[in-house]
């Protein structure tokens, strides 16, 4: 390693980010994948015609030239996450309505229109805002739960298609749908059980969740503590006790654990102490 690599190593200082400090920090890595898959995953090209290869000649002027595949600038509303656009945004651009005019900002925005789509997994209709390119899909895979559970979050992008997507998956993990049909149970669930096999149940629980969503989670989480198994056993001891009318059980109740006080309650005079009751 030479003397200028050892100089940049020694004042680089990494960047603060969500995950490196707070909360986001100790959130599971179950979350973290979903949200490379959502946030970093380069999605499908629907825009642009991805080019293969390194080089194309062009065939006329017989130009060669290196394959430059620069995604374009998109704008996502807030609008985008109560439908389901099928990878479609809001095209950036500008436009020339001649030849000797300036061309001036646009903005090429997609077709919406409101569609009924149906779930065979929570067997349900649900009226949907879709784009001609999300119909298309859904017909190609010959469904709507198949077109949400082949397809990546980067595409599916809004935050009502990842709902759907994780409570179908909830559905199929836990074998909840159709309960009062055993028969149709296990028809969809044979049909589309081929995709539980990419995630894992402690990954379908923090899949389509967003950030804020995340972090309140794992708030709730941590402060459900589990109770100890000793106030359990003495709680069934002493009820069975009861019920054969012993009379040292009678009086004895069962003995709660001691609610954790904050050293805000300590401080404060006018709290009430279980030594000053």
């Amino acid at each position: 390693m030479s003397i200028k690599e050892v100089g940049n190593r020694l004042y680089y200082i990494p960047k603060i980010s969500r995950w490196s400090k707070g909360i986001g920090a100790e959130l599971p890595e179950e979350f973290k994948k979903f949200w490379k898959e959502w946030k970093l995953q380069q999605p499908t090209a629907v825009h642009y015609i991805k080019q293969e290869g390194t080089y194309v000649r062009n065939d006329k002027t017989e130009e060669v030239r290196p394959v430059q595949n620069v995604p374009l600038p998109l704008l996502y509303p807030k609008e985008i996450d109560d439908g389901i656009w099928g990878g479609e945004a809001i095209v950036q651009g500008f436009k020339k309505k001649g030849l000797f005019k300036r061309r001036v900002p646009h903005f090429w925005i997609p077709h919406l229109k409101k569609s009924i789509v149906y779930s065979e997994v929570l067997d349900t209709y649900m009226r949907v805002v879709v784009t001609d390119r999300t119909l298309r899909l859904i017909h190609e895979s010959y469904g709507f739960d198949h077109y949400l559970l082949k397809t990546p979050a980067c595409d599916l992008r809004s935050v009502l298609a990842l709902r759907l997507k994780r409570q179908i998956l909830i559905a199929l993990a836990d074998k909840t749908l159709y309960p009062n049909d055993p028969e149709k149970c296990a028809e969809v669930y044979a049909k589309y059980e081929q995709y539980l096999s990419a995630y894992t149940r402690e990954e379908i629980e923090w899949y389509g969740l967003t950030y804020k969503e995340a972090c309140l989670k794992w708030i709730k989480l941590k402060e459900t503590e589990p109770q100890p198994l000793k106030i359990q056993y003495r709680s069934e001891l002493i009820a069975k006790l009861k019920e054969n009318k012993i009379k040292e059980a009678e009086n004895v109740d069962v003995i709660l654990p001691e609610e954790k006080t904050s050293w805000l309650n300590k401080l404060n005079p006018f709290s009430k102490s279980p030594k000053t009751e």
